[in-house]
């Protein structure tokens, strides 16, 4: 009846539930063997035919263009995981499609939905106040060995985490610690839009390099133009320095061949005030998103200013960021000397092109603004290196959070087996229902290193007893405090002290996969009705 009332379907109670839920354990199942060091990748073909080689999780799912309204709740946690923390968006997946299916078999056992969203929250806060009190380690000082660990850690799992792994660690840190920025407040912030990483194909990926400054894939316009300029004044202009055309729907009427020569004259006249404009107010670097055609190149070689023409937007504006310029978008401000600012142009001690391997690269050096770095990404094709990018990001913003958290956990499964066996202890001192839900979040923590073991081809059930064992006895027993460090070493199947293997990661991921996790199963559990509406037919009628 109600379905008649609403003009369209509907589903409640458990039908809808254990849809929901079947559609999260179906994403989460395609992401599942993408975790871990020995982890697979998978193979997404589009539309159109392009390809894309990746194993990360926000980026699978990204291009997966999941339709299922409560499996676009995970789309987005990835998504915000990724923007959060930069690492972990596999995990969190994972995490949140087991803490889903538990908490639909309690659903069916004839608990109801408010006690298990009560007990899940309860989990969440007591197990975040354990990560931060008893597993996190402090680390007053970081030192850049702790660093390079953590983005080992999370380059393990990358495309990069063979022998290279080392190199790409190291060159993350000092593209961190190259951007470092100090605040009013006396802290320091990691602004690591300002690593900037370059592609290029060709040669194998040892032969990727860490440049000082702001290094731009491009070449001066001209080879008559300086290759280094010092010191240097950059223009950012989004203003087209060919000649000036009229525009559409403009008509010019000319009666005899005199006029035409004038009005071709002052188009020149137009491109060579703007140029002029611009030089005059001491700019000797000039970047533009539009073209230069070669009548205007001269003016450039003559004043012995580089020029570099079809510079993309993004670009444009990590340049004007990096070295203080202002981005022009219109010549009002270049009128002439009189009203243009020299504070609208960027600084740089120098700016010099330089051949790299293949390809001429032109590299903004100290930039005056904010600090700079760019890294060059070397690979044998396109989805390698379009992969390598992916898996530097992660380690740089890994780094980052290590940083500012100051804080690290055990990797390896150690922090998840820890929390699960506290969980299991909390559980027992609830005297009500929500009991039973907070065992099911330490269970579902357990998710992870199952994951773990299991893609690595070991057997899942007999390590993750064995891991349970350890950090049980460690719980208990204070004297056994080093074994709380205890993880899986995925190698050879066994545990080991990943504290001292160096396997670890920033505080804030692990506490943001919990509390993420947790929130969007809370968010799909709560649905209990599912409401199409159909479209209204159009009658032809016009409305009022």
């Amino acid at each position: 009846m109600s379905s008649l009332v609403i003009k369209g379907q509907r589903e409640s109670g458990q039908d809808v539930r254990t849809g929901n839920v079947t559609a999260c354990v179906a994403v989460a199942n395609i992401v599942k063997s993408s975790l871990g060091p020995v982890g697979l990748d998978k193979m997404l073909v589009d539309e159109v035919g392009d390809v894309t080689v990746t194993n990360d999780g926000a980026t699978i799912l990204r291009l997966l263009e999941v339709e299922h309204p409560a499996a676009k709740v995970l789309t987005e946690l990835a998504a915000q995981q990724d923007e959060e923390v930069g690492d972990g968006t596999t995990s969190v997946v994972i995490l949140a499609a087991e803490l889903l299916r538990r908490a639909n078999e309690l659903v069916r056992s004839r608990i109801h939905p408010t006690n298990i969203i009560t007990g899940y929250r309860l989990a969440m806060r007591e197990g975040c106040k354990y990560l931060r009190d008893k597993l996190a380690k402090p680390v007053d000082k970081l030192g850049r060995e702790t660093l390079i660990n953590a983005a080992r850690t999370s380059l393990s799992s990358k495309i990069l985490g063979s022998a290279e792994s080392v190199k790409f660690a190291t060159m993350a840190v000092d593209a961190v610690m190259a951007v470092k920025t100090p605040t009013s407040s006396g802290k320091y912030k990691y602004p690591i839009e300002a690593i900037h990483v370059l592609k290029a194909q060709g040669k194998s990926a040892k032969e990727s390099e860490l440049l000082p400054g702001y290094a731009l894939n491009m070449t001066r316009s001209s080879q008559l133009m300086p290759r280094r300029v010092a010191p240097a004044k950059i223009a950012c202009l989004d203003v087209d320095l060919r000649r000036t055309k009229m525009k559409m729907g403009v008509s010019v009427l000319i009666e005899n061949p005199e006029e035409l020569n004038k009005a071709q004259e002052k188009e020149l006249d137009i491109t060579r005030d703007r140029i002029s404009a611009v030089l005059k107010a001491g700019a000797n670097v000039v970047l533009t998103t539009k073209g230069i055609d070669d009548a205007a190149l001269k003016y450039f070689v003559e004043a012995g200013a580089i020029a570099v023409r079809r510079v993309s937007e993004r670009d444009i504006e990590r340049i004007a960021k990096a070295t203080g310029a202002t981005v022009q978008v219109s010549m009002a401000d270049l009128g002439g000397e009189e009203s243009f600012d020299n504070s609208l142009l960027g600084y740089a001690d120098e700016v010099y092109e330089e051949r790299i391997r293949d390809d001429d690269i032109l590299i903004m050096k100290n930039c005056k603004s904010t600090a700079a770095c760019s890294v060059l990404l070397r690979g044998p094709n396109e989805y390698m290196c379009d992969e390598m990018s992916r898996s530097f990001h992660d380690a740089v913003c890994v780094v980052k959070r290590t940083l500012e958290s100051n804080s690290v956990v055990v990797g390896g499964g150690a922090a998840e087996a820890a929390l699960s066996i506290h969980l299991e202890n909390f559980a027992t001192m609830i005297g009500s229902r929500e009991q039973l839900a907070i065992a099911e979040f330490a269970e579902a923590l357990l998710v992870i290193p199952k994951t773990l073991a299991m893609n690595a081809a070991h057997d899942s059930t007999d390590l993750v007893a064995k891991l349970k064992a350890v950090h049980h006895a460690a719980q208990n027993d204070d004297s056994k405090s080093k074994l709380s460090s205890f993880g899986l070493d995925l190698d050879v199947g066994a545990l080991r002290d990943n504290l001292a293997e160096g396997v670890i990661e920033p505080t804030i991921s692990k506490k943001k996969i919990i509390q993420f996790a947790t929130e969007a199963a809370l968010t799909i559990i709560r649905i209990d009705d599912l409401i199409k509406i159909d479209k209204k037919e159009d009658d032809g009628s016009v409305p009022y």
